[in-house]
């Protein structure tokens, strides 16, 4: 028997970083209580920026026109900081450069999530963005971090340089709308309970253990 668990998020999302970590606390809570209940973990895709240019844009030209400048970004990203250290997240937003459309991005995951957990990938694609400042515009970074992944680097690119998963990624974001998703991260457990937002362990395992009594002992 395993929980069912789907996760809507965006990679450029700090919050979605977060909402990671705290899920990993409330996974490691979980299997304490529950050893022979494990949880399925599926990764689905949603774009903070789907108008973004496939080409990004830059960082600074990217926080005037979202929060009015740098100065009221700072003031923003100050309580996102603080977030972040608490779950050991040491965000490095000042050395960003490109604010990157994702959709390339996803695509990867979707791949990965073919072959089976895109966990590690998820993981990675984070650390990319948020602590080393990577840029996901560029196909052969997006492969080297699935390679660094445990990952084919080389299958990871040539999947890159094609069309291929493009329709999944387009369906993953049709579902996040039809089910009314308006920010990330967003959690589903066993398609039938929604937490939004990156909430505390504790939050995360309560919705885990009404899914579970709601699913009964065929989930």
């Amino acid at each position: 028997m395993a929980l069912a668990l789907d996760i809507v998020s965006d990679v450029v999302c700090p919050w979605c970083y977060i909402g990671k970590r705290r899920l990993e606390q409330a996974l490691a809570l979980w299997e304490k209580r529950h050893p022979d209940t494990p949880v399925t973990v599926t990764w689905h895709a949603y774009q903070l920026n789907p108008d973004m240019p496939r080409a990004g844009v830059g960082r600074k030209d990217y926080l005037e026109q979202k929060f009015g400048g740098p100065a009221r970004a700072r003031e923003i990203y100050a309580r996102v900081e603080q977030a972040g250290r608490d779950v050991g997240i040491p965000f490095e937003f000042a050395r960003m450069q490109i604010q990157p459309n994702t959709i390339q991005a996803h695509r990867l995951v979707a791949w990965a999530t073919q072959a089976g957990d895109a966990g590690p990938l998820v993981e990675a694609l984070f650390r990319g963005y948020f602590l080393e400042a990577r840029d996901f515009t560029d196909d052969q970074v997006l492969a080297a971090l699935a390679g660094e992944a445990g990952l084919d680097a080389d299958a990871a690119l040539a999947f890159l340089q094609s069309d291929a998963l493009l329709d999944d990624v387009a369906a993953d974001e049709h579902m996040a709308r039809q089910i009314g998703v308006q920010g990330v991260p967003f959690f589903i457990f066993e398609r039938r309970l929604a937490v939004s937002g990156a909430q505390p362990a504790e939050v995360l395992v309560d919705a885990m253990e009404e899914a579970l009594a709601v699913a009964g002992p065929t989930a």
